[in-house]
């Protein structure tokens, strides 16, 4: 029994009995005409009721009997080419070109240090000197044996142009004032060894020495860095060793600095391949004439490894995957209806991927509702 018609037959006995009541007390109060006449009335009336609770059963089982139909709101996404851009990020390490931990060439006594940490300099400025007294005492007793080995070779050639003399005696002069050139040579390069210049245009970043302390060659006295010209590194992995070439734009971005952002050729390429880590290294050069950088920087470097000016993309949150492959699905805009469709995806970026094969221009793509969505399942697009 369909529990829906219940209450209306319930109605219809209820009716019937309050007739009868209505009836029974009118016998006693009318004659057998009125109540014959009020007993036609109140059966047309128990009729009328009858036929609109028939009409209401039959729209209850019609009702139930019809297949309800339920719409899936739905956005779509009508395929274009678009152009697409993939790029490798890696994290890179910022070097300065020119980054020098100066040392002295000899062993010597730091006299003077002529610098302070932080101080510009240009190429050839004075530094530090290194203690020379010894070395300039020999210098001035060579110059004093010098001039007299002059004097002697001078008068000794004079007399060997006149045929005056023994050529060894000639020889023997000349060799002594070449050689006392020679020591006076070298003892001038060991004072000038002993002034430690500034090898370019650069900024005294740390003084690891003071007055008085022992130099020695190999010794770390200086660190000097020039922020003009800068290089940095990073390392790829070797799956991309062919699609990554010299003169290659990257950007470069320094989260740290502001968020700049700057764009530069790599520089150069590397051809070994690292074996702990299974990746090569890239070079980029960068000019950093408003010295915002420092070395050592975090920066994240930004590889456009691949480029296209036509290609399909649809968002990778919409890509599903089953046993058989990558799918998404598409509204037939003719029966309102998903359809599953099976595809070949590419690369993706940023949650962007590009589409290969499966689909073709101008059909459309469920981007938002897919979740809800089944093939074959109505829809309603907005």
């Amino acid at each position: 029994m369909n529990k829906s018609k219940i209450p209306y037959k319930m109605t219809k006995k209820v009716l019937i009995l309050l007739s009868m009541v209505v009836l029974s007390g009118a016998c006693n109060r009318n004659s057998p005409q009125m109540i014959e006449q009020q007993i036609s009335k109140k059966m047309d009336q128990v009729k009328k009721l009858n036929e609109e609770i028939a009409l209401l059963e039959e729209t209850i089982r019609q009702d139930s009997s019809s297949e309800i139909k339920f719409l899936v709101p739905v956005s779509v996404k009508t395929m274009q080419p678009e152009s697409f851009q993939h790029f490798i990020e890696i994290s890179g390490k910022l070097e300065a070109e020119e980054n020098a931990f100066i040392s002295p060439e000899m062993n010597g006594q730091i006299k003077t240090v002529h610098v302070k940490e932080g101080e510009a300099v240009k190429k050839g400025k004075l530094l530090v000197i290194l203690n020379t007294s010894i070395i300039e005492s020999s210098i001035k007793e060579i110059r004093t044996g010098l001039e007299l080995a002059v004097k002697v070779y001078n008068k000794q050639k004079e007399l060997w142009e006149q045929n005056i003399g023994s050529e060894m005696q000639y020889l023997e002069a000349r060799n002594a004032k070449e050689q006392t050139e020679a020591r006076l040579a070298t003892l001038e390069a060991q004072l000038d060894m002993a002034r430690i210049r500034a090898p370019f245009d650069g900024v005294v970043e740390t003084l690891m020495m003071k007055e008085g302390e022992l130099a020695i060659p190999g010794m770390q006295l200086i660190q000097m860095i020039s922020l003009g010209n800068l290089k940095l590194y990073g390392n790829i992995s070797e799956r991309y060793m062919t699609r990554v070439k010299k003169g290659d734009m990257v950007v470069v971005n320094f989260p740290d600095a502001g968020g700049l952002s700057v764009r530069a050729p790599i520089f150069r390429v590397g051809n070994v391949i690292d074996n702990a880590s299974r990746t090569f290294r890239i070079e980029v050069k960068i000019n950093n004439r408003n010295k915002l950088l420092k070395p050592n920087m975090y920066s994240i470097i930004r590889v456009n490894d691949f480029s296209s000016s036509s290609a399909f993309i649809v968002s990778s949150v919409v890509i599903k995957q089953d046993i058989k492959g990558n799918y998404i699905y598409i509204a037939d805009t003719e029966e309102l209806k998903a359809r599953k469709r099976y595809i070949k995806t590419g690369l993706s970026y940023e949650d962007q991927t590009m589409i290969l094969d499966g689909i073709s221009e101008g059909e459309k793509v469920i981007v938002k509702g897919f979740a809800q969505v089944s093939d074959g399942v109505d829809l309603s697009m907005r």
